[in-house]
Formats: structure tokens, sequence, C-alpha cells
């Protein structure tokens, strides 16, 4: 019996922590077979205080990856970093034509630590080409809102317009992660699952070593789906496969920290909880 298979469409991170790195890393840790088609390449400059380098892979070269991963019959899918609106299209229109059931938008527009978005343009491709496809989109409060066409949510009511408004574009699920950016003694996501809005909280950890969280957060709810659980269910466990991953988060260098891939299976999890609002 083989294994459930996983397909990344998504940047390589040069430094391993976020990226297809930090998704392979995820699926492999869910006992699913990973498989990446990279679109973009990261680099971090230890010369200029890490600062980082993009670089397009060209769309022929993405277009013959697609191909041979998706000829293996994928079992579920998410994207990643999607450089530019013709990789987006590209991606989109990939995904529609294999008929993934499994699909897991990471809406990733900005490199962490960096704070303009790679291309405007991007945010209407990623709602024309992405969105229809999803089963569940997993924004952060900056993502949320840019999709959202709304300001930045800053509390709990204003996640749940957005994911309202989200879902409104295509997305059957949403999964608005809020870490730090909420004011509250927990870390809190927010589940909209069209009808119901649902609040996952976990205690907040004191460390800056989160380099990669909302890749593997994504990546979780794929490797879940592929092994079939629900759509919340594959949330939940991400949720605490995650935070597990924060709290055991480890320095790499002078100017980041990835989170620890292994360490739910390590050490256990924190304490994870979901309530309906």
């Amino acid at each position: 019996m083989g294994l459930p298979k996983t397909l990344t469409i998504a940047g390589s991170d040069a430094s391993g922590g976020a990226g297809l790195e930090a998704d392979l890393k995820a699926f492999q840790e869910h006992d699913t077979y990973g498989m990446a088609a990279v679109s973009v390449i990261a680099t971090m400059d230890p010369d200029n205080n890490w600062a980082h380098g993009v670089y397009t892979l060209p769309i022929d070269v993405l277009k013959a990856q697609l191909k041979t991963a998706f000829s293996t019959k994928i079992d579920a899918v998410k994207t990643g970093m999607l450089s530019t609106e013709e990789v987006i299209e590209t991606a989109g229109k990939a995904i529609a034509d294999a008929q993934v059931k499994n699909v897991v938008i990471d809406p990733v527009m900005v490199c962490k630590g960096e704070d303009e978005v790679l291309n405007p343009g991007n945010v209407t491709a990623m709602v024309r080409y992405l969105l229809p496809n999803a089963l569940i989109t997993t924004p952060n409060l900056f993502e949320a809102g840019q999709l959202a066409q709304v300001k930045t949510p800053k509390s709990i009511e204003e996640m749940k317009l957005a994911a309202e408004k989200i879902t409104q574009l295509g997305a059957k699920n949403v999964v608005i992660k809020g870490g730090r950016g909420i004011a509250d003694d927990a870390a809190l996501d927010l589940f909209f699952d069209g009808t119901t809005h649902y609040l996952l909280k976990t205690a907040k950890v004191d460390t800056t070593y989160n380099h990669g969280a909302g890749c593997t957060f994504a990546a979780s709810i794929t490797a879940n789906l592929a092994r079939g659980l629900s759509v919340k269910e594959a949330v939940f466990e991400a949720k605490e496969f995650v935070a597990a991953g924060i709290e055991h988060g480890w320095k790499l260098n002078e100017f980041v920290g990835p989170v620890h891939h292994g360490a739910k299976s390590r050490f256990g999890a924190p304490e994870v909880t979901i309530e309906a609002l």
C-alpha cells in the first residue's frame, strides 16, 4: 500500500526554513509522499542583513514540473510563493485541469521580514485563478485584508468579516492566522467553514524562532486532507503541529530561527482549544 501523495507548488527557501523545504518536512512528518514544483528561488544575503532575493524560474520549467507531478494522481496540493501573475495563472489552471479535490491555497504575498507585496497584480490573479479551486485558504492577517479588500484585521470581528468575504470569492473554507497580531493572551486563528466561525487558541510563545510557521501550517493541513481527515480536523491537527514547532523553534543563525518540524512527534503538542463563535 502506497503513501498519500502531496504536492507543493511553491518557492524554494535557500535557508531551508520556509517554502517548499518546510512543506516537504511537514509532509514527511505526516507520513505522506511529498513532491514539489518550484516556482521561484528565494535567497538571503548574510552580508546585507539577510535581505531577500527572489528569482522566478522560467514558466516552461514550472509547467514541466507540474505535468510530472500531476501525472501521479496527487491526493492533495498546496500553493505557496507564486511570484508573478503568469505563475499564479499557470498553477491555477494546472490545479483545475488535474481536478484535485484537496486544494490548499496559502496566498503568500511577501517574504517574512519584508513589507512590500511581491507584485500588486498578484492579489487579483490569486482571486481569479486560485481561490475558486480552494478547498481551504490560509491567509495571515495582512493577506486576509488584501484578498477581502478590507483593512488588515485587528480583532476577531474583523477576522470574521474578512473570512466571509473570502468565501464569497470562491474558497470553500478559510483559516486566518492571527498569531501575535491579535491582542489576546493566546495565539488565535479563525476557521470559517462557510457557515460557522471557530476560534482556535493556544498559548503564545515568547520567541522569534518562527520562520516557516505559515508554510508549515498550510502544508500540515494539506497532508491531513490527503490522509482523509475532514477540513476541520485537518486544521485542528495542523494548529497542534505548528504550535509545537514554534514552541521548540531554534536559532539557525544571527538573523533567523525556524520552527522545529519534528517537535510534535518528539515532544508532544501544546494544548489547543477550539470553540464555535
